[in-house]
């Protein structure tokens, strides 16, 4: 069963020429060592409220729902990315990130931060339902 890594990090604005770059660069790695899928994603600020996502019947006003910039803890200048990686399973996961993470590609000494790395949010998932777009005849 696939496993997938999941991630939230709040990233300066002004920062986000760089912060595709650097994804770029990441994912590139990250499927070289055994990742199927890696998908970054740049917060919608003018997207829909929480409330949009809730039954009307049981919807509050938007002010009372969270989001991912106050779980990200973004600060005045930051938004949002959530990204994610999937891998073939849990196994290859942890051989294919014992490899990123030493791979001299991912090493960036000496390089002015995209972002605080310190406040990166992330976790590792099992799949419980994978949805996908009928495929046309």
């Amino acid at each position: 069963m696939t496993y997938i890594d999941c991630y939230l990090a709040p990233v300066p604005r002004a920062n986000r020429t760089a912060y595709e770059k650097l994804a770029a660069a990441s994912a590139e790695v990250i499927k070289a060592h055994g990742a199927l899928r890696v998908t970054e994603c740049w917060l919608d600020e003018s997207g829909p409220d929480a409330s949009t996502y809730h039954g009307e019947s049981v919807r509050r006003d938007a002010d009372q729902y969270s989001s991912f910039a106050k779980a990200a803890g973004a600060q005045d200048g930051e938004t949002v990315v959530m990204s994610w990686v999937e891998w073939p399973d849990k196994a290859a996961r942890d051989a294919g990130m014992a490899k990123v993470t030493s791979d001299p590609r991912m090493q960036f000494d000496g390089q002015a931060p995209v972002f605080d790395g310190l406040r990166l949010i992330a976790g590792g998932f099992v799949p419980m339902l994978a949805s996908r777009r009928p495929t046309r005849a």
